[in-house]
């Protein structure tokens, strides 16, 4: 590890596959603060984010963006300091020489709750729109959406070799929002 307030070249970095042979993320992340940047299967970067639990906030854009999460390279700092996890942010940006679409004009995409009301389908929309439908009904309706996006995601997941537990938030699914637990 570098001295904390060194910058470290990102294209120093060595690229990490995000999900390794047995079907996990980068166990050694778990617990730790650092900066990190997803690319994709061409390793074309995608987002650069930096976090108190790398290990849990990768699991969340895994979810979110799993058909753009194939590498990852990392940075680790002992001590928080947003300050100096900004400061890499920054320069691993202005490194790749244009702003990663993650940081740009997705960016609610990689650090938001998946809203499955996006993914409506016209049937879907249809049943929610019944005038006879109340308040309940249409709860119920959204539920269902959730439930569909998640069964999803985790199909996607599990084709790419997956192997750790997925658990959304249960509470946010009526709401029509779907984020780990």
């Amino acid at each position: 590890m570098a001295v904390e307030n060194e910058l470290v070249n990102l294209a120093n970095l060595e690229y990490i596959p995000y999900i390794d042979r047995n079907g996990e993320l980068p166990e050694v992340l778990q617990k730790k603060i650092g900066v990190y940047a997803i690319f994709n299967q061409e390793k074309i970067l995608q987002f650069v984010g930096y976090s108190r639990d790398v290990y849990m906030s990768l699991k969340q854009h895994l979810v979110r963006q799993p058909q753009l999460c194939y590498w990852v390279k990392y940075h680790t700092i002992e001590r928080p300091s947003r300050t100096i996890l900004e400061n890499i942010e920054k320069a691993w940006i202005t490194e790749n020489g244009s702003t990663p679409i993650g940081n740009g004009k997705d960016k609610e995409k990689w650090t938001q709750a998946i809203d499955v009301k996006a993914l409506i389908t016209p049937e879907e929309q249809a049943e929610y729109d019944n005038p006879v439908n109340d308040e309940m009904a249409k709860i119920k309706i959204i539920k269902n959406v959730a439930r569909r996006v998640e069964a999803d995601i985790l199909q996607v997941l599990a084709q790419r070799g997956l192997q750790i537990q997925i658990r959304f938030n249960p509470k946010l699914k009526e709401s029509g929002l779907l984020d780990l637990k």
